[in-house]
């Protein structure tokens, strides 16, 4: 089913669909989809994109952790989804992963001088860690939820 983000700013809408697109075809396991909705969102502006997925992540981590992520529920948040993208996606990288889920939670690390992963890697990832924490629920109401987040923080600054 297509979600329709008319109700949208022009510049999210291809945001919207390419990370629904994502998150659904990494749901699906479907490498064909992925691959093309990666490609997608990695040619959009990153720091629009990112805080979308960024703030999908976020918001996804505080459904399934209501009480709150210690260091524990990290390290198992990491796990699980590195283990079931990696039975089907072998080139997923737990670095990229846990950078995904410091960048969710608003932890910086210190530039250790490594380049950053390039944005189809950072697109990948954030599907598969994305469709991991969701399981078998659809992506669009909580995509939704991360635009009404970020519009209402928007507003506040």
């Amino acid at each position: 089913m297509d979600q329709n983000w008319r109700h949208l700013p022009s510049p999210a809408r291809p945001i919207a669909s390419a990370t629904t697109a994502a998150v659904d075809a990494a749901q699906r396991r479907d490498e064909e989809a992925l691959t093309g909705a990666v490609d997608d969102l990695a040619g959009l502006d990153p720091a629009p994109t990112g805080l979308v997925l960024g703030t999908l992540i976020r918001l996804l981590l505080e459904q399934t952790h209501p009480d709150g992520l210690d260091g524990e529920a990290v390290r198992a948040v990491l796990e699980h989804a590195v283990r079931e993208s990696a039975a089907w996606q072998p080139e997923v990288d737990p670095h990229v992963v846990l950078l995904l889920l410091a960048g969710a939670l608003g932890v910086t690390g210190e530039d250790d001088g490594a380049p950053p992963p390039k944005p189809g890697v950072l697109a990948r990832h954030a599907a598969l860690l994305a469709a991991d924490l969701l399981g078998p629920r659809p992506v669009a109401p909580q995509l939704t939820a991360a635009f009404t987040e970020i519009q209402r923080a928007q507003l506040n600054d």
